[in-house]
């Protein structure tokens, strides 16, 4: 489960080219800065990526990080999303742990946090999930009293709200 910790979320609009990320990645390293989720693709337009950046407010303050990111060549756009200007959502992907007759159980949390079921194996299933950092959280949580066998976080993804551009 996500620490909760006071963080801001950076948008970085990047040029599409090998090494970026790494660079990107370097910068927050030799700076002390801590990441607390990073999720990366390619835009509408082939020759920027764009970087979602979610960072520990503790280990950086906000001006410095801009500040440093901004130095970087390959940086064309930085953009801080403040939670109630903006929409952000995570998915989640896990295997669990189904023994016999908790089927009821675990299908009574799959319907009431609307996630998706995935595929189905003896004793095993595997759920999907897209929602807020909350909700994701709130549902790992849930999951893990049948036992969690495997699982994958995309971190956060977000966009500005449509009402406050």
């Amino acid at each position: 489960m996500t620490p909760v910790t006071l963080s801001h979320t950076l948008v970085v609009r990047v040029e599409n080219k090998p090494g970026v990320l790494a660079r990107v990645a370097g910068l927050f390293a030799r700076r002390g800065f801590n990441i607390v989720s990073l999720a990366v693709a390619p835009t509408e337009n082939i020759l920027f990526s764009r970087l979602t950046i979610v960072v520990d407010a503790e280990s950086a303050p906000l001006e410095q990080v801009v500040k440093q990111l901004d130095k970087l060549i390959n940086v064309v756009e930085i953009q801080e999303l403040a939670p109630t200007e903006s929409v952000a959502r995570e998915l989640l992907l896990a295997t669990v742990q189904v023994n016999d007759g908790q089927e009821d159980r675990i299908m009574k949390i799959i319907e009431n946090y609307e996630a998706n079921i995935l595929n189905v194996g003896p004793q095993k299933i595997m759920v999907s999930l897209s929602g807020d950092v909350d909700q994701v959280d709130k549902f790992e949580a849930s999951l893990e009293e049948f036992g969690i066998i495997e699982i994958q976080r995309t971190g956060t993804i977000a966009l500005a709200s449509i009402s406050s551009s």
